[in-house]
Parts: C-alpha cells; sequence; structure tokens
C-alpha cells in the first residue's frame, strides 16, 4: 500500500480501508478511476424555464449549445453537444472541458446550478412534491435545496437548515439566485429544530457532515484532511443528527440519508444504530433512473461505477409514531418577534391579486411573503435569514421592490417587464444604465423569459438595480 498511497497521494489507511469494502478487481478500477479528471455536472432550472423551451432533456441540451455557441466562444453547437451528457437520474447534464458554464451570465441569471452528478441522486431520491412541508437539515451551500425547491414550483414550504451561519448566507444567497420563493433558510442546530418542528414534515433530507471520501478526486486538498479515526468521529454526529431528524418526521414520512463518503462507519453503521433505537423506522427499496436496484435501502455510488465523484443514498420511512418523537416539544406558538404591526402598500410593479395578502409579513425594512404552511409566530425565537420570498425593503421612506422578488417573480407577476438581448443582459449584471424604452417606473429585465432583476424607467434609460455586491465584470 505504500507505493499506490504515495502514487496516487492518498492516505494508505484509506487504500485498506478501499480495498477491504471493494473487493481487489474494484480496488483498482477505483484507482484507475482517480486518474481521470473529476466530473462535472450542471442541473437545469425548472423554475427559470427559458421561454419556448419544453421540458425535456434533449431540447434544454440544444437550447445550451446554442446559446453558448452564440455567445460565450469559439466552439460550435455541435462541439458543445458533444461535451454535454444527459444525467439519466436528476435534471442534468456532465460537461467536458473547456465547456465553462459557471463564466456565462445565464448562470447568474438562475437558469442552472453547477453540481457534480452523483450530488444530485439525494434530492431526486427524496421525491419532493408540491405544496409538502420538506426539510434539508445540512443544506449548505444549497446544491440539493435549489433542487428540491425546484420540485416543489413554489408550493408548500421547504426549510432549509444550514447551523454555520457564514455558510448559511451562501445558501440563502443561492436560494434567491435559483427563485426558490418558498424557503426558510435557517441557521440553527437540529437538536433545537426538533424542539420547534416535532412530527412537523413530509420529507427530510439529511445529507450529513461527512469524512468527504467521494470529494478526494474533486478537492485533492480533502486528502489531507481525512486521517485514520475521521470516519468514526464523524459518525458520532451524524447519529446526532439523523437522532433529531427522526422527532421532526411525520408518521409516513420519507427520510433520506446521504454522504459523500465511502466508508461503512459512516453508513450502514450510523444507520444501523439508528434502526434499532428507532424500531418505527425501516430501510425501503428503491432504484434511480439510470442506476443499479437498491434492494437493502441502501446505494453505494463510485466514480469508477458510476458518472459522478461518489455518495452514498439511503431510503427510510417511518410506519408510526414512537416515544422519542412524541416527547417534542412544541415551540410553534408564541409572540411573532420581529414583525412590524402593518404592511405598507406594495409597490405598484407587483400585479394585483399574485401576491396573496394574508402571506405578507413585515419585518423591519423588509415585507416578505411567507411559504405555505408557515405564520410568523412560528418564526420568533429562530434565527433565519430567509422567510420566504422577500418582497420589497425600505430604501429611505419608500418601498422598492427586493432583488429576490426580481430573480423569481414572472412577466405576468408584475405590470411592466422587459426582454434584453445577451448583451444587455451582460451589461445589466455589470451594474450598468441601459438606454432602453420602456414604461415610466420599476421594470422587470428578463432574457428568453427568464428573470434576471430589477431597472428603473426614467428619462430614456433604465436605471441598474442589480445589487452591488453581486455585480459582475462588464
Amino acid at each position: 500500500m505504500n507505493r499506490q498511497s504515495t502514487e496516487y497521494s492518498l492516505p494508505e489507511a484509506f487504500l485498506t480501508q478501499m480495498k477491504s469494502l471493494l473487493g481487489e478487481a474494484d480496488f483498482f478500477a477505483y484507482l484507475e478511476a482517480m486518474k481521470r479528471p473529476a466530473m462535472k455536472g450542471l442541473r437545469m432550472n425548472p423554475l427559470k424555464r427559458p421561454a419556448g423551451v419544453p421540458e425535456n432533456r434533449e431540447a434544454e441540451r440544444q437550447w445550451l449549445a446554442s446559446e453558448w455557441a452564440a455567445h460565450s466562444g469559439p466552439m460550435t453547437e455541435t462541439e458543445i453537444m458533444e461535451r454535454l451528457h444527459p444525467v439519466q437520474w436528476a435534471p442534468g447534464f456532465s460537461y467536458e472541458e473547456p465547456l465553462r458554464p459557471g463564466q456565462s451570465p445565464l448562470h447568474e441569471a438562475g437558469a442552472y446550478y453547477i453540481q457534480e452528478p452523483s450530488a444530485m441522486s439525494a434530492a431526486a431520491l427524496l421525491g419532493a412534491r408540491p405544496g409538502e412541508r420538506i426539510l434539508d437539515l445540512c443544506a449548505a451551500p444549497g446544491g440539493k435545496s435549489t433542487q428540491i425547491g425546484g420540485c416543489m414550483q413554489g408550493r408548500g414550504v421547504l426549510v432549509s437548515n444550514e447551523p454555520n451561519r457564514a455558510r448559511a448566507k451562501i445558501l440563502s444567497s443561492n436560494m434567491e439566485r435559483m427563485g426558490i420563493r418558498n424557503s426558510l433558510v435557517i441557521s440553527e442546530t437540529p437538536e433545537r429544530l426538533s424542539e420547534r418542528f416535532p412530527a412537523f414534515f413530509d420529507r427530510i433530507l439529511v445529507d450529513a457532515p461527512c469524512s468527504g471520501e467521494g470529494m478526494f478526486r474533486k478537492d485533492p486538498e480533502t486528502r489531507t484532511q481525512w486521517h485514520e479515526n475521521s470516519p468514526a468521529q464523524c459518525a458520532l454526529q451524524q447519529q446526532d443528527i439523523l437522532r433529531a431528524a427522526a422527532r421532526m418526521l411525520k408518521p409516513g414520512g420519507t427520510l433520506v440519508y446521504s454522504t459523500c463518503t465511502f466508508n461503512r462507519t459512516e453508513n450502514e453503521e450510523v444507520l444501523a444504530r439508528f434502526l434499532e433505537v428507532h424500531p418505527g423506522f425501516s430501510a425501503v427499496p428503491f432504484q434511480l433512473p439510470g442506476l443499479p436496484a437498491a434492494g437493502t435501502g441502501m446505494q453505494h455510488l463510485f466514480p469508477h461505477e458510476t458518472e459522478g465523484e461518489g455518495h452514498f443514498l439511503a431510503l427510510l420511512c417511518c410506519r408510526e409514531e414512537d416515544e422519542l418523537r412524541k416527547n417534542g416539544k412544541d415551540f410553534r406558538k408564541g409572540s411573532g418577534g420581529r414583525r412590524s404591526t402593518e404592511v405598507q402598500r406594495l409597490p405598484d410593479i407587483f400585479r394585483t391579486g399574485s401576491i396573496p395578502g394574508e402571506r405578507l409579513y413585515p419585518d423591519g425594512r423588509m415585507i416578505w411573503q411567507l411559504p405555505d404552511h408557515i405564520v410568523p409566530e412560528m418564526l420568533s425565537g429562530l434565527c433565519w435569514l430567509r422567510a420566504g420570498l422577500a418582497l420589497c425593503h425600505l430604501q429611505g421612506r419608500m418601498l422598492e421592490p427586493d432583488h429576490a422578488a426580481g430573480m423569481a417573480l414572472t412577466a405576468g407577476e408584475t405590470t411592466s417587464a422587459l426582454e434584453l438581448t445577451w448583451e444587455e443582459m451582460q451589461r445589466y449584471q455589470a451594474g450598468e444604465t441601459l438606454r432602453k424604452s420602456a414604461e415610466k417606473g420599476y421594470v422587470l429585465l428578463q432574457y428568453e423569459g427568464i428573470s434576471l432583476g430589477w431597472g428603473k424607467y426614467s428619462d430614456g434609460m433604465i436605471k441598474n438595480h442589480y445589487p452591488k455586491g453581486l455585480r459582475r465584470r462588464s
């Protein structure tokens, strides 16, 4: 193992573990896969579908290739399509060099999310539906939460939690960019959330913090952070997180447990201990499109077998109430926290009837549109960053439409919308003023029906309201 450890720059204890897990033939296939470039991918955003492009993979592939070929470099549409490969289990693509989709203004517009293919599997397995109550318990930076949000189509509530406040801010920013309007972004410990939301959710995703063995090819620096005791140390935290998640799931609900690591200590053994303590839960067999059947309800995705970097998935069902879940204390009643006493008149840019008045929540200098199933009292005492959709904020004494609303609302939900060219979209995202005619006042700016944010027309030009902290280089 010493020679292989040096050749592949992998910890010797990790190689010993992988050989035991895979067997000799698959172990050497895994090592060969580690010599190849990391798999890259992007996932299309169904909430920001370009006008006229139907919801099917080939049409989306052709649209991306056409846009990039026309505006982003010397490659032809055919050459780009040859480097875009559909992911079977999720609405995404893997892509090859020299494509750089993260540098496109379409990425900033929220048309797609950069995410390697195997990481798309957990949210696909969760199977979120519009109208449900869903929790993503360890959500940053937001890849899985934005995927879930796309499936929910703005209906129901998605609670996206990240205990680390700095990472929660990144999560919140990604939810905004992708136009997710029904998410609470929260920064709390799982234990505290379980006290607040006992038996509340239909589905819960626990994408647990882990030793990150599946990231060794994508991010070689993670290899130096791994040590022989990493799996056991992570497993202790994972058990605590799962216990908290169990208290928040309704009877009959679904829980998906996932990691981006390979070892049994953090995967099968964590789940075995959880199921022993929670007899009301059981593992459920499943099969995702393009992947082998998981007859035990658990599945490893390895880079030498699957398109992606590596993941572990498990599907659990809660059959009945158990004592550990019945004893939760319900904190959903109480004061409204920071709520203001009245709602000012919304800016005229919002079309009458498109914003339900009973869900408006004024909080300090912001007015939010709360998700379904959420009332202001439920936010009391929580450390939250996003309470649904930020509609508008006070600028001096005037209410201005918020950028989050400009990323999420459609032309039909506003009184004024304007299509930009590709070049105008680039200039808008760079913070430039646009010389373009529109009705006086605020206007929703779009590219091929994809909402980009707000401008304000006056005297023959559109003043730029794209947030300064998000602006791209011209």
